[in-house]
């Protein structure tokens, strides 16, 4: 008697398991991976712009002092190179803001909003049409440098007001190194939708292992014109073979053997302008395609896929993360194989 009483009871579904599976089947968990300076925290604020009605003035405000500390670091680094390079910086004035700007350390960079002056401001101006500074900035492979500091201070004079509130591009080109493990959901048709950001920087990747379990879809983002620069972290590994063996050992795990991976290959405007004026040949021999930037996208494309032992690369796709346009045509592009994911969790009862 006892027994059939347990049978039946086991049979029985929970109803409080079965409402959190019916739950689970709507929601999926994609995982947001890539090297150092990829862009992919860049890709993390467009999602909040596209799906989650963007920055709130708040927001926006906060982030107003890493605006002017970026700018700051980027003509620090402007500036060194360009005396590495033994280039003569011109004029009294001149040379009185670079000896200014080089002695300002990270701790007086902390405080940027006592620190920033219009008098800085001018001066950063002055410094950025230096001819030295400008040469230095043509060889900007061969040092670290943000991406970003030709558009910072293109709007240098709009982000010197007193009464300056970035604008949400401003704030999609801030670069802060990501730490730790950023979350975000959102709706995506009947899904919803849990993102993780994970820091990108060799020192951030251990935290990888703890966000792989129960993952729907991987989006792994490539900068594809980094094919000339060296890595952050010791200014000697090409950054492309790190980014290439980083996918290699990630995508090849045995956590993701029937998971969906997604890759989205970054800053196609600055790739596009690159392959101009440095040829990709230089850094793989056999790239036969010279400037041509479709050639370009499908010699990257063929070096993923090839890396690829499970056969589970479902899109290679072009992207501008400082485009939101373009982050919109990309995510309409992968929103299919996103909604026919495996949801991320299933709920059994104990």
């Amino acid at each position: 008697m006892g027994c059939i009483v347990s049978k039946r009871e086991t049979e029985t579904v929970n109803p409080i398991v079965q409402k959190l599976n019916e739950e689970a089947d709507n929601q999926i968990k994609v995982l947001l991976l890539g090297a150092g300076e990829s862009g992919k925290s860049t890709i993390f604020k467009q999602m909040k712009i596209i799906h989650k009605n963007g920055f709130t003035i708040e927001d926006l405000k906060a982030y107003k002092s890493t605006v002017r500390n970026n700018i700051v670091k980027s003509m620090k680094s402007l500036i060194t190179a360009a005396y590495s390079f033994n280039y003569k910086i011109n004029g009294q004035k001149n040379v009185e803001a670079a000896e200014f700007i080089s002695s300002i350390d990270e701790v007086a960079l902390v405080d940027i909003g006592r620190l920033w002056t219009v008098s800085l401001a001018d001066q950063l101006r002055l410094l950025w049409l230096d001819p030295s500074i400008q040469a230095a900035y043509r060889k900007r492979h061969l040092f670290q440098l943000d991406e970003s500091a030709p558009y910072y201070m293109k709007n240098i004079e709009r982000i010197s007001k007193e009464d300056y509130l970035p604008t949400q591009e401003d704030v999609l080109r801030t670069r802060v190194k990501t730490t730790g493990i950023v979350e975000m959901e959102f709706r995506l048709a009947h899904k919803l939708v849990y993102m993780l950001d994970v820091g990108g920087q060799r020192t951030e990747r251990k935290k990888w292992l703890h966000c792989f379990e129960a993952v729907s879809a991987v989006i792994f983002v490539i900068s594809a014109p980094e094919y000339d620069l060296k890595c952050y972290e010791d200014n000697h590994t090409p950054r492309m073979n790190e980014s290439l063996n980083l996918f290699w050992e990630t995508i090849n795990s045995n956590w993701f053997p029937q998971t969906p991976i997604i890759v989205f290959l970054n800053k196609m405007d600055i790739f596009k302008e690159k392959l101009v004026h440095s040829p990709m040949k230089d850094a793989f021999p056999e790239y036969n395609g010279g400037a041509n930037l479709e050639a370009g996208i499908a010699f990257l494309e063929e070096k993923l896929r090839e890396r690829s032992k499970f056969n589970n690369i479902s899109a290679v796709v072009p992207v501008s993360a400082t485009d939101t346009r373009s982050l919109q045509i990309a995510f309409n592009a992968i929103e299919g194989t996103l909604l026919k994911c495996k949801p991320g969790k299933k709920y059994l009862a104990s």
